[in-house]
């Protein structure tokens, strides 16, 4: 299964951290701009000065799609740096990627073959039958957004629907749906924010022991031990917890990720 690459990861260096790569050109400092690559150059001091606590790294793919076929290519370089220096770190694209079938069929080839990582984040919205492409794919992940992070995430994720008589948040359905139907292939993570730590509670009862992919941690102001308590599952592993912002553009990105890591562990 996919997630043992994950799970054998944070047991061998005890961290349930991820790091986020969300390069953002604009922020990123004047030193690393008169670079030709400059993010990959970024990309590549971050990685570097955090490894040594990172379970995953997470790269969210619009801040690379922003400059075009640059940003693409530094994207590519820093994957092939990841696969190279830290292959036993866990790899994971954020794009949410929500489609009809054959077009997800290209995302599939785009982001787990030709960039390669090791999964990616789904959108749930149009249904199994439009992701089945990605949940087919046996060997990586497919983390599907379910409880997000965002301020706005009640406008439709709170919505009560019908489930077998019962009235239950979108948010449960989701959470239903991809453990006990979609999860055939032992592939499914969710996607489960940090800012509701009740809900992450609910969606753990549901799920077994699942692995959540939990943003909103650090800048958003998502808990550590809320979290922690909430979400973790019986094995002591089930969540991966990321920081990007907090971490990548803080004055000291290797004492701030030793920081998180080191609270997450106090909280286990």
């Amino acid at each position: 299964m996919i997630i043992d690459k994950y799970n054998k990861r944070a047991k061998e260096i005890n961290s349930l951290l991820c790091v986020g790569l969300d390069s953002d050109f604009e922020k990123i400092s004047e030193k690393f701009k008169q670079n030709h690559t400059p993010q990959f150059e970024f990309n590549k001091w971050i990685i570097e000065q955090t490894h040594e606590y990172a379970a995953a790294f997470k790269l969210n793919i619009a801040f690379y799609e922003a400059r075009g076929d640059q940003g693409i290519r530094e994207l590519k370089m820093t994957m092939e740096y990841l696969q190279k220096n830290h292959p036993k770190i866990f790899t994971i694209c954020d794009a949410k990627r929500a489609d009809i079938g054959n077009t997800n069929e290209g995302y599939v080839i785009s982001l787990f073959d030709w960039l390669g990582f090791d999964a990616v984040t789904v959108n749930p919205y149009l249904g199994q039958e439009a992701v089945q492409p990605f949940l087919d794919r046996k060997d990586k992940g497919s983390i599907i957004l379910c409880r997000t992070s965002n301020p706005g995430a009640g406008e439709l994720q709170d919505q009560l629907v019908d489930l077998a008589g019962r009235q239950v948040s979108l948010w449960e359905v989701i959470a239903e749906r991809v453990s006990k139907i979609w999860n055939k292939n032992n592939n499914c993570m969710l996607v489960v924010g940090a800012t509701y730590p009740e809900e992450m509670k609910k969606i753990r009862e549901i799920t077994g022991g699942m692995t959540f992919l939990v943003p909103g941690v650090g800048a958003q102001g998502g808990s550590v031990e809320a979290i922690v308590k909430a979400g973790l599952n019986s094995a002591g592993l089930g969540l991966i917890i990321n920081s990007s912002r907090g971490i990548i553009f803080s004055a000291d990105p290797k004492a701030e990720a030793q920081k998180l890591c080191e609270e997450i562990r106090k909280y286990k």
